[in-house]
């Protein structure tokens, strides 16, 4: 079987309602939406969370807390997963990171951090090391670059 040898059920489908196609047709004039209100004009409806006049619930509620739209997002990326993901040798840098699963999305920058060991030499460019990192990994025989 392939895609296009595909059919529909039957009944699966209906036609739509055809409204304001004459008043013989059942749904003619009003189409269906009765005698004026809110509910017959075009462009109707209420915006999402609306309660009907009462105080919605986004405005009942206390605000609380703080958010700070200047804070940088820094992906962390342990030793652990550097050892197992790269080869003795490798260069490790945000575009390998990417390669090799260890960050995903957008993000301002990736800070590594020293938790596990590191047992190959790698050399290592991203925005920050913790202080225990870059020693495993000078350690190791490694480089850490910060860019």
């Amino acid at each position: 079987m392939k895609l296009h040898e595909l059919t529909k059920q039957p009944g699966s489908t209906k036609t739509g309602k055809r409204v304001g196609r004459g008043m013989s047709s059942g749904h003619g004039k009003t189409s269906g939406r009765g005698h004026k209100g809110q509910k017959s004009r075009g462009g109707r409806g209420q915006h999402p969370g609306f309660e009907g006049g009462q105080m919605p619930l986004q405005r009942r509620l206390p605000k609380r807390g703080f958010v700070n739209v200047f804070a940088k997002n820094i992906v962390i990326v342990n030793l652990a997963a550097l050892n197992r993901s790269f080869e003795d040798g490798a260069v490790v840098d945000t575009a390998a990171l990417y390669d090799a699963g260890l960050v995903k999305g957008s993000f301002d920058g990736i800070k590594v951090l020293g938790n596990g060991e590191i047992t190959k030499k790698l050399t290592v460019r991203v925005n920050a090391f913790s202080e225990t990192a870059k020693e495993k990994i000078e350690a190791a025989g490694g480089k850490a670059e910060v860019i």
